[in-house]
């Protein structure tokens, strides 16, 4: 379903919209393309635009200039510029800035990134501001890549025999 007309869509199941000003609220989408996109309590596959802001939605991947996620949930969040809040991210990165605010993220690489009150896994960048808290720093995680390489190593030393 292709839409460029209707801008503004409420309770929908959608296929593709694409448009360069969309606002989309309490519906579920395949895909979504367009300029300024703006998302209320919306569940979508695929997020594609310049400006994107979500809120209370959930996505596979975003990807966009400037992504703002507001208590929302995003599998893969690639932008330029992304404002993480309230929300959960397994993998966030970006080309500048990350902004995060009490949220948790998996994997986050950045330029800069400043944070309040955030949880992550592993957090890659230039120049970190703020108070997080991260389970691997770049020493623990370059000793789990050797174990983890060294026991795959020896695991196949085992299976050519």
């Amino acid at each position: 379903m292709m839409q460029r007309e209707e801008r503004e869509l409420e309770k929908r199941d959608l296929d593709f919209v694409e448009g360069e000003f969309i606002n989309i609220k309490q519906s579920t989408i395949r895909a979504v393309e367009g300029g300024h996109i703006e998302l209320q309590q919306v569940g979508a596959l695929s997020i594609d635009g310049e400006k994107l802001e979500i809120a209370q939605g959930a996505s596979v991947i975003i990807k966009g200039d400037d992504i703002s996620l507001n208590q929302s949930l995003s599998a893969v969040t690639v932008g330029n510029n992304v404002s993480i809040d309230f929300s959960l991210s397994p993998m966030s990165v970006s080309r500048e800035n990350t902004s995060v605010n009490r949220s948790a993220v998996g994997f986050l690489a950045a330029k800069d990134v400043s944070s309040e009150n955030t949880s992550a896994f592993l957090v890659v960048a230039n120049k970190i501001e703020g108070n997080i808290t991260t389970l691997l720093d770049w020493r623990s995680a370059l000793a789990l890549g050797g174990v983890l390489g060294g026991i795959l190593g020896f695991l196949s030393l085992l299976r050519r025999r």
